[in-house]
């Protein structure tokens, strides 16, 4: 079938970005480690980002005509039954990030609104504030794929908007943290070479917390195998899918690392989180928080008073809301169309019912519906569990970087089956020695897997045994699900033949 090559380098840029950096990510990474968490996000783009992101070029400007994404990379590198695990489990994992999105979408059009997070105030009906989340997140789910079916444009413009709207902002804090550093002649939180060591929460003290941080950083970074699944889309994909994929790499790393320290010139950790009780901040909100406090500082800095200085972190606490709802709408929009394509095109099509496989608009526009309905059927259920916002939020969070970055390994020890094969063309190449591609791949994948048992065990440590068991049921349950779906096949197309 032939397609329309639309995306542009830019474009390209811009659905990366767009995917992949995000401000909470930052705000998170400055709440949980402070100033320590640079080195755990500089550790995750030179073991990680840099060097998978890499491999994604290479694979991408290899398979640029192949409609299957990162399952026809794995499929032709090792087997199929490999890429259909691998893929598979990715796909999930997609789901789970949309569960637990959904509700960050209505957490920004809050502050938008209200300039702070209402959403533990909300109540339609008789439910309370978490199902109350499920309800509108089941609601902007429908909504988001009845748009996403409509074609490929529809995603382009929208994730356009939240790339722009994202560097906007960022570039906002950078201006702003650096006009308070000069009226201020100082940094809030002082930096000293044991603040880069030594994180602030007492929580991330021993080596397990610790570790299990690096799980973060690396999720920070996840997010780039997306545009796998328009690879065919893109205009002369063997030279701009590379471009992209490296130039983007570079910004988020350099963007992330700086906007950590630039924040610690407005915020004094202790001063701010210690005025909260536990349960008030959540991975949710937190970005929120340190951006209304933003804006207060501004205010101060400057002389204004303190009337004055709380409206304008009211009102930059709107512009946040406003740029995190274009951001995580233009990702979502992404997410709901770019796995799904790849999942329903790559795998063969005699796994999936004959009607899921239908083709309109160069979409799989019937299995996009099935997948919203298992993701509202999911917000039901986790929302209607009885658990409070924060955990809510955690245990999304949690079933998310595990679940999604686990096929991240399957991704990168395919990488050493593609460079064998003489019979794949590669017509773009920035691994050609031997020892720098088993290095790259080994460390690739042992990094994403210590940082996942981590994750996995700190809980337990602590004695949260059930955010434990929901952390490890994901990969095993789906994994399991990918072997017999493709068993299946396999024993049906032996017994056509």
């Amino acid at each position: 079938m032939k397609t329309n090559k639309t995306m542009t380098l830019l474009a390209l840029i811009m659905m990366i970005f767009t995917n992949v950096y995000g401000l909470t990510n930052i705000t998170k990474a400055f709440w949980l480690m402070g100033y320590a968490s640079v080195i755990w996000y500089i550790i995750g783009a030179m073991l990680f980002f840099i060097p998978f992101a890499l491999m994604m070029a290479e694979f991408g400007a290899a398979f640029k005509d192949y409609r299957g994404g990162i399952y026809s990379w794995m499929a032709q590198s090792v087997n199929a039954k490999y890429a259909f695990i691998g893929i598979f489990m990715w796909y999930i994992s997609n789901i789970i990030w949309m569960v637990s999105t959904a509700p960050n979408v209505l957490i920004s059009i809050s502050n938008m609104i209200f300039g702070s997070d209402k959403t533990q105030q909300w109540h339609l009906w008789q439910f309370d504030d978490v199902q109350t989340l499920g309800i509108l997140g089941i609601i902007l789910i429908i909504f988001v794929t009845f748009i996403s079916t409509k074609g490929l444009d529809k995603i382009k413009h929208i994730t356009n908007i939240g790339g722009i709207a994202v560097a906007v902002f960022n570039v906002l804090i950078f201006v702003v943290g650096i006009a308070i550093l000069i009226k201020n002649g100082h940094m809030a939180q002082p930096i000293t070479l044991s603040s880069f060591i030594k994180s602030p929460n007492v929580h991330y003290q021993s080596m397990i917390q610790i570790f299990s941080f690096l799980v973060f950083a690396i999720f920070a970074y996840g997010g780039i195998e997306v545009i796998a699944g328009v690879a065919d889309e893109t205009k002369n994909p063997e030279k701009t899918f590379p471009k992209a994929i490296i130039l983007s790499a570079l910004i988020i790393a350099i963007g992330y690392a700086a906007g950590i320290v630039i924040i610690g010139a407005f915020t004094n950790w202790n001063d701010v989180f210690n005025r909260f009780n536990a349960e008030e901040i959540t991975m949710g909100n937190v970005a929120y928080v340190l951006i209304d406090h933003m804006g207060y500082q501004m205010g101060q800095a400057f002389g204004f008073s303190k009337e004055i200085s709380l409206q304008f972190g009211l009102w930059i606490s709107r512009f946040l809301g406003l740029s995190m709802f274009l951001s995580l709408l233009g990702a979502l929009f992404t997410v709901v169309y770019s796995p799904v394509k790849q999942l329903i095109e790559g795998a063969p099509k005699e796994i999936w019912p004959k009607k899921w496989t239908a083709i309109k608009n160069n979409i799989p526009v019937y299995a996009m519906w099935i997948q919203a309905i298992v993701v509202c059927v999911i917000i039901a259920l986790t929302s209607f569990g009885g658990k409070n916002a924060t955990t809510f939020f955690d245990i999304l969070v949690a079933m998310t970087n595990v679940s999604m970055t686990i096929p991240y390994m399957f991704i990168s020890y395919s990488f050493l089956g593609f460079k064998k094969k003489t019979t794949i063309i590669k017509p773009f190449e920035i691994f050609h020695r031997k020892i720098t591609i088993y290095a790259s791949v080994y460390i690739v994948t042992c990094i994403v897997g210590f940082a996942n048992i981590f994750t996995i065990i700190e809980p337990a440590i602590d004695g949260n045994w059930t955010q434990t068991m929901w952390t490890l049921l994901g990969p095993i349950l789906f994994s399991t699900i990918a072997y017999c779906l493709y068993k299946r096949y396999q024993k049906n197309k032996k017994t056509l033949e």
